[in-house]
């Protein structure tokens, strides 16, 4: 009787075989089944879509299926697909070391049973099972840590039980406890992100200085600053309030852009809230309109800038001095300048300018 062989390539020899070979073969056996335990390969797929179907050399080490770990190589172009045999059975770990966004499927070689695919992306490793465990669709079983993740940016909810240690710093996860991130020596924190949020769960978010330090908002690291603006969505006031004593200081010029205010069919709309620094170029006699949005202690300013002799009216909404409105000036080429302040129900008169010469 001749000798067999595993689907592996184990050399079964038969009783009278090999006489004078018997002790070669032997240790031939043992080096592939030390092979199949524990052995490492590198196996090149470089090249374009294609099939690398893996075969069994019987009684012989070096094929590259009956290694233990086998590690695909090369540059791919195309999708990649290695097979094996339908008849082998063993466990594979198998990393992917090639180079190309495509995929490489481990499967055996024909058949409808279940295989492995790496995916374009995933350059890991992946422990996965060859069943044998039927003749025509055998599957390939991945294990339990097969479905693990090769690279932290594939979990999309990662969890950590400590302290992630970055070079001796720390971003803590304890439960209900600060996260800290602390910049090694004296380097920056930078956030490159177009968009940073702050708080949750409706609550009020704060921005803190350690110590005595201030806060500093810089633009364009100070250089040729871009605009900071303060943006409410809900409506809301935007408050600015002092500790204790202090005092709420501006360095530059502060200024509220003048805007215009039109008439229509004799009459003029205002929203003080939207406009509270206004300016009018008369084209028709009108009359000012109680306006809209206002706002208990706040104040508004008006430039009436004539052209023409037009004359000017304003609703009952709006308090003068003696309860008298003046006498407006409405003539071509001159400006008036009012200021009022709301104290909830009217708009008292606060100051006057008439008839100055317009610029």
């Amino acid at each position: 009787m001749a000798s067999t062989y595993t689907p592996l390539g184990v050399e079964l020899q038969a009783t009278g075989e090999n006489a004078g070979t018997w002790g070669t073969k032997t240790n031939t056996n043992l080096q592939l089944v030390e092979q199949i335990l524990g052995g490492f390969t590198q196996q090149s797929i470089a090249g374009g879509a294609q099939t690398t179907a893996l075969s069994v050399s019987d009684g012989s080490t070096g094929a590259t299926l009956a290694h233990r770990m086998i590690e695909f190589t090369g540059t791919i172009s195309g999708n990649q697909i290695v097979t094996i045999p339908l008849d082998v059975q063993t466990f594979y770990i198998l990393r992917n070391s090639t180079s190309g966004s495509h995929t490489v499927q481990f499967k055996y070689a024909s058949g409808s049973g279940s295989t492995f695919t790496f995916s374009a992306t995933d350059k890991g490793d992946k422990i996965v099972f060859a069943a044998a465990n039927d003749g025509t669709n055998p599957d390939i079983k991945t294990l339990a840590i097969g479905t693990g993740i090769a690279n932290v940016v594939e979990d999309t909810t990662p969890q950590l039980g400590g302290d992630l240690d970055v070079n001796g710093q720390d971003i803590v996860s304890t439960s209900n406890a600060d996260i800290d991130i602390i910049p090694n020596g004296t380097g920056d924190v930078n956030l490159g992100a177009d968009t940073v949020q702050i708080g949750d769960n409706n609550a009020d978010a704060t921005l803190t200085t350690q110590g005595t330090g201030d806060l500093i908002l810089n633009t364009n690291n100070g250089t040729n600053a871009g605009n900071i603006t303060l943006a409410d969505g809900a409506n809301g006031d935007i408050n600015f309030t002092t500790n204790g004593t202090g005092a709420i200081k501006f360095n530059d010029i502060a200024y509220i852009p003048q805007q215009a205010l039109t008439s229509s069919s004799n009459a003029v709309a205002w929203d003080a809230q939207a406009k509270p620094n206004a300016f009018h170029l008369t084209t028709e006699n009108t009359t000012f309109s109680a306006p809209t949005n206002n706002i208990e202690g706040s104040f508004i300013c008006l430039e009436i800038n004539y052209n023409g002799s037009h004359t000017i009216a304003f609703n009952t909404v709006f308090e003068f001095a003696a309860s008298t409105a003046p006498t407006f000036t409405s003539a071509d080429g001159k400006t008036d300048i009012l200021v009022f302040r709301y104290n909830g129900a009217v708009w008292q008169e606060v100051g006057r300018t008439l008839n100055l010469s317009e610029s």
